[in-house]
């Protein structure tokens, strides 16, 4: 029996509709690969090049050793004092940024009143700023207040370029909390205080360490802001990684990557575990 036209125009749409589909799907699919390849090649190759017996960053590597790993621990005290100066730095701007954002975000985070739109602008204004400007803006800040430059200023800067990241997740992890528990906590007799240390805070934590989880590293491999806040007497990792480059790309410099990326990996997987980074990021 000959089809019907309208069944033949319905079954040839059809399979247009599935060509279109599975084309669209390979052609992503390709852009896709392609972007994940770009943007994982430079990391590969320093991973590679840090294991490398020569003397210099070439790749591909002559042959393949640990010296430059061992020679992180036994001769580079230069690099370990800026590791241990980035972490400093790292560690007190993230506990301070916490203090802040949690009590912002605890202050604004369900109101939507037009002041608390706007602190909240002003609150994450320094995630739309480039990094280059805001450290030059907190210079001037700086001189002009006759400050100079100091440990504390540069923490200082860095709690300004965590604190966003870390009012960011906590304030989505505070709109997502059932309003009833506060309000059965408080008939229940709670005061403020016990209600947010027994009830709230338990319930925003995995919020508040993905934030300070993703404004530590901000702040540990931040270059522009720390280029202009040091002092003479302070030299962060990155910027000491910078340098070594700029001088003699001495492959200490991979090494001290590759250290990195390990401990990148293996911090994300933790806190992925713990507190779910993936699920604040949405």
């Amino acid at each position: 029996m000959a089809r019907a036209p309208g069944a033949a125009r319905v079954a040839a749409e059809s399979t247009g509709s599935r060509l279109e589909r599975r084309s669209f799907t390979l052609v992503f699919g390709l852009l896709c690969t392609v972007a994940i390849v770009l943007l994982m090649a430079p990391t590969v190759i320093v991973v590679v090049t840090s294991f490398t017996s020569g003397f210099s960053l070439k790749f591909p590597p002559p042959g393949w050793s640990w010296r430059w790993y061992l020679a992180l621990w036994n001769e580079s005290p230069e690099i370990l004092d800026a590791f241990v100066l980035s972490l400093k730095v790292a560690a007190i701007a993230t506990s301070v940024s916490i203090v802040l954002a949690v009590a912002a975000a605890l202050a604004i985070a369900r109101r939507r009143e037009t002041w608390a739109r706007l602190v909240e602008s002003l609150f994450l204004s320094p995630l739309m700023l480039p990094t280059l400007a805001l450290g030059l803006a907190l210079l001037m800040l700086f001189n002009l207040a006759g400050t100079g430059l100091s440990f504390g200023t540069l923490v200082v800067g860095h709690v300004a370029i965590t604190a966003p990241y870390v009012f960011r997740t906590t304030a989505a992890s505070l709109l997502q909390l059932d309003a009833s528990l506060l309000e059965s906590a408080r008939s229940l007799g709670a005061s403020p205080v016990h209600a947010f240390r027994t009830v709230t805070l338990p319930l925003i934590s995995r919020g508040i360490a993905a934030g300070a989880f993703i404004g530590f590293m901000y702040s540990f491999d931040n270059v522009a802001v720390s280029l202009f806040l040091l002092d003479a007497r302070s030299e962060v990792l990155p910027i000491r990684m910078w340098h070594i480059i700029e001088s003699n790309l001495d492959v200490r410099a991979a090494a001290v990557s590759g250290v990195l990326i390990a401990a990148t990996l293996v911090m994300m997987i933790v806190m992925e575990r713990l507190a779910g980074i993936s699920r604040h990021l949405r």
